[in-house]
Parts: structure tokens; sequence; C-alpha cells
């Protein structure tokens, strides 16, 4: 598939939208979504929709994946991001777009057919700043820590309290939550020397934030 035209008008879709960070789009356009989709959902691949993924999850819109990561890189310095933790890896397509703006990405995933999925996915582009991880993403990655960005593709009724120790002093955590009428929005939170500062955005739709592996 010759996907740089559709990619193109996809990304021009976004920035119509009001996801206006250059690097963001830059991205965007780089990473080849059909890549990280079932062969026979390839032709949907540049829509701005959601798609199965296998196992009951998804893959996030584009415009939602843009969103977020230019949430993440507000407070960026440099511009770009240092150390990611990426809670959901998928099928891996967010990674791939967050490891051009991020140093380095540690990516968690609790779904064994998944993670497999997305080490398969992204083993053939040869991405070296991409760490996959099979764990509980609840309970975050220490090791890894402590991170300039947290983002998370699904959501629960209240961020993991790991999340947020493993945060950094000037980082930022974009994540889905539970609002009322068990709805889900966007939530900014920033951390400080002081604590913690937070902001309540969109209404968005994720898979549901769950403990263990399976």
């Amino acid at each position: 598939m010759d996907s740089a035209a559709v990619r193109l008008r996809m990304v021009e879709k976004i920035a119509a939208q009001g996801v206006s960070n250059p690097v963001v789009l830059r991205a965007m356009s780089e990473v080849e979504r059909h890549l990280f989709v079932d062969s026979a959902l390839v032709n949907q691949a540049y829509e701005d929709t959601s798609l199965p993924i296998g196992l009951g999850q998804t893959i996030s819109k584009p415009s939602v994946v843009a969103r977020m990561i230019a949430l993440l890189l507000d407070v960026a310095p440099s511009g770009r991001l240092g150390r990611v933790l990426e809670i959901g890896t998928g099928c891996g397509y967010q990674a791939a777009v967050l490891s051009r703006v991020a140093s380095e990405v540690y990516s968690m995933e609790r779904l064994q057919g998944l993670h497999d999925k997305a080490r398969s996915n992204l083993r053939p582009l040869r991405i070296p700043n991409i760490h996959l991880l099979l764990g509980d993403g609840m309970l975050g990655y220490p090791a890894g820590g402590p991170y300039a960005a947290i983002i998370s593709a699904a959501g629960g009724d209240q961020l993991p309290q790991p999340w947020l120790d493993q945060l950094a002093v000037g980082g930022r955590l974009v994540a889905p939550v539970v609002v009322a009428g068990g709805k889900q929005a966007l939530v900014v939170v920033d951390k400080t020397r002081q604590g913690y500062s937070q902001q309540l955005l969109e209404a968005v739709h994720f898979v549901p934030l769950k403990s263990g592996l399976a």
C-alpha cells in the first residue's frame, strides 16, 4: 500500500481539528498506521476512527493519539520528551508515534496476545528506543522512571497511585478517567515540587483500565 498521500490527508484533518504542534504532525505523517491493523481493515487505516485489534481492544483514533501526545509536548521545554511510560501497548501504533517525539518509550501491555502482536508489528521497523513490557499497567514500571510523561490508552475510576509516584517533577500525565454518569474524559496531571495540578478536558471513549495479566 502506498500510504503517503492518504497519510498526508489524515494529518491535514488532524491539524484542522486543532493539533498544531509540528513535531506531533510530523510523527503522525511518518508512522504507517496500516502496518498496525489487520489486513481486512487496511482500507480504513487512515480514517479518523478506532479499529478492532483483537481481544476486545482497539487502536485509538489518529486524532486522539495526536491530541494526547500534543498535550504531553505542551510542557516539554525542548520540544521533545524524555522517557515516556505508555500504559496499553495494544498493536504498537501509538508507541511508534511516541518513539518519534521521545528519547525512550516504555510501553506496557497486560494481554499476552497483544504484547506479542505489537512485538511482531514493530520488529520489522527496528525502532531502537521502544521497550515493550508484559505486565500490569496499573503498577507502572518503576525501573524505567521517573518519567517525563505518562500516557494511558485505558481509563479507570481514578489514576493509579504508582503512575503519580513514577512521574518526574515537571512531568505530565495524560489519561482517560471515568467521570459522572460513567462517561470518560481526558485528564491532564502536572507534577510540581508542591504537588499535583489537574485539568479535566473533553469527553473520550477508551477501553476500561484493568489490572492483572491475561
